[in-house]
């Protein structure tokens, strides 16, 4: 059985626009652009959702009704969680460049990237035997972490796989194999 699982990426709060380690509400703005998109959703049988406000907000924008899902959550970053990235690379510039680095490591005292590889490649495996279509909503991090495990790529391309706000990834595979189909905007004009 070939499992296809769309992620799609939450749209862009305040915390998004800041790169600030924080999680906030959708803004009317952003819940209005993802409502627009709502239409062009690929079919899925099954919805699921991080447990962040930036995701669990877009879901709802999206007219899904989403399962929370704790695997999905965002990458743990300890004690620079409300921090922007701006304010971590000025306090603690060397940690910062070993995190970014060396995909092993949390000098935050949070998860390290290898983990969240880990964690969000075993909930893709859970679901790699299921026939129908799965959709998530899910934090660039959870994107990129899946696409690394997916594609079996070094964890050191973490930092180099941009997912942009309201971005459909789609996964298709089955025994561990996936295929990538990632980038396509979720737009109302599709």
């Amino acid at each position: 059985m070939v499992a296809r699982i769309t992620l799609v990426s939450p749209a862009v709060n305040a915390a998004l626009r800041q790169v600030r380690f924080d999680d906030a509400r959708l803004d009317e703005s952003a819940a209005r652009r993802a409502r627009a998109a709502a239409g062009a959703l690929p079919p899925h049988e099954v919805m699921f959702t991080a447990p962040s406000e930036r995701c669990r907000g877009t879901a709802k924008a999206l007219g899904l009704d989403a399962a929370v899902v704790r695997e999905l959550r965002d990458l743990d970053v300890g004690r620079w969680q409300g921090r922007s990235l701006d304010e971590v690379a000025r306090v603690a510039p060397e940690e910062m460049a070993e995190w970014l680095t060396d995909p092993a490591v949390a000098p935050h005292g949070g998860e390290s990237v290898s983990d969240l590889v880990e964690r969000v490649g075993s909930w893709l495996e859970s679901w790699s035997g299921h026939g129908g279509p799965i959709l998530a909503v899910a934090e660039p991090a959870v994107v990129r972490a899946g696409l690394v495990h997916a594609l079996a790529i070094p964890a050191e391309t973490f930092w180099r796989l941009d997912v942009a706000p309201l971005s459909v990834t789609e996964l298709s595979g089955r025994s561990g194999r996936w295929n990538l189909r990632c980038g396509r905007p979720l737009t109302a004009a599709e």
